[in-house]
């Protein structure tokens, strides 16, 4: 394990920090109502209040267990915190192994996706942090995405797509043109899988395989799973937005069982609320599915989201970040599902 102690503040940060609304229009998905289970607040007017504004590409909002949020900046490399109770932002972390997605653990640390060296960490309070893990089976990470933590076991899902990043060292093996064509997890195509951290272990479970069926010459992204821990869900990145997204049974070892399609449309990060509905962040903005596969809700946005996470006091607020570099939310007649 390697622990190391990064300048963090508490200080507010200089970058635009308001509330403003900006009329969204909630698509109708059917006929009318255009939001038919009633999903979202009449007291949001059908408008998406923009938060924070001017970071280059907010990414992996997380919620502690007040309620707060917390996303990155991953050109940047900062993370930032979000106050709901005194709607002030500050900054966290600077210096996080350019952070992805994150999500807290039931002791408060924040998990994040580090995909710089292909790591995964657990973040204190303070700042400092613990890489869990760095490699399968010897080799090099492709760049961990997006992290779900299962609430009854505590054990951990990372999705691992390959994305060639500008700030990768010369001479790191993962580094290579667009479209990547190969990984240190596959000698040809993407090598683009999913793993399981078991709590107290420090090596990583490959818990889909082409053999099972998974096309590996992909990028997994999102990930998201149901709060009794049974089911999981996986979306894939793809320019369209139909990547796809598949569902999973959970066994108890933690391992992946009966996979198949849920929808064809797949994007970026996913949340879910108490009726387990999908909230699916894409390049078309948030698209809302029930869990029979039904779209229920589209949430336009320009520019597209990157992730989204129900948060808040009552946990009643969607938050959703951007390419665009905005903090935006939204208020919800139902809860999210993630907070410990």
């Amino acid at each position: 394990m390697k622990k190391t102690l990064f300048i963090f503040s508490g200080l507010l940060c200089l970058l635009t920090v308001y509330s403003c609304r900006s009329d969204f229009g909630i698509h109708p998905v059917g006929g009318d109502p255009s939001d038919p289970t009633n999903l979202v607040s009449a007291s949001s007017h059908g408008q998406l209040d923009t938060l924070a504004t001017g970071f280059s590409f907010t990414e992996g909002p997380a919620v502690d267990k007040h309620g707060n949020i917390f996303f990155t900046d991953q050109p940047n490399d900062k993370i930032y915190k979000w106050n709901v109770a005194t709607k002030m932002l500050s900054t966290f972390l600077t210096g996080t192994g350019r952070s992805n997605g994150m999500a807290f653990d039931r002791d408060g640390y924040l998990i994040a996706c580090a995909d710089m060296y292909g790591e995964l960490w657990r973040i204190a309070p303070d700042g400092s942090h613990t890489v869990l893990v760095n490699n399968y089976n010897g080799k090099l990470l492709n760049g961990p995405n997006d992290v779900w933590i299962n609430p009854v076991t505590g054990g951990m899902y990372i999705t691992d797509p390959i994305f060639p990043r500008s700030y990768w060292a010369p001479g790191d093996p993962r580094q290579q043109p667009w479209e990547p064509t190969h990984s240190e997890q596959a000698a040809t195509g993407k090598g683009g899988y999913v793993y399981y951290l078991a709590p107290g272990s420090h090596t990583l479970v490959r818990v889909v395989t082409d053999a099972m069926g998974w096309d590996s010459d992909s990028w997994p992204n999102g990930v998201v799973g149901t709060p009794d821990g049974r089911k999981l869900y996986v979306n894939k990145w793809k320019g369209d937005n139909m990547g796809g997204t598949w569902v999973f049974d959970i066994r108890t070892d933690g391992t992946l069982t009966n996979m198949h399609k849920f929808i064809d449309m797949g994007g970026d990060g996913m949340s879910m609320d108490e009726r387990r509905n999908i909230y699916i962040s894409n390049g078309l903005g948030v698209t809302t599915f029930d869990p029979t596969g039904t779209k229920i809700l589209s949430i336009p946005m320009n520019g597209g989201a990157t992730n989204n996470v129900f948060g808040g006091e009552n946990e009643k607020t969607l938050f959703i970040t951007s390419g665009s570099g905005n903090l935006t939310s939204l208020k919800m007649n139902v809860r999210g599902v993630e907070k410990y």
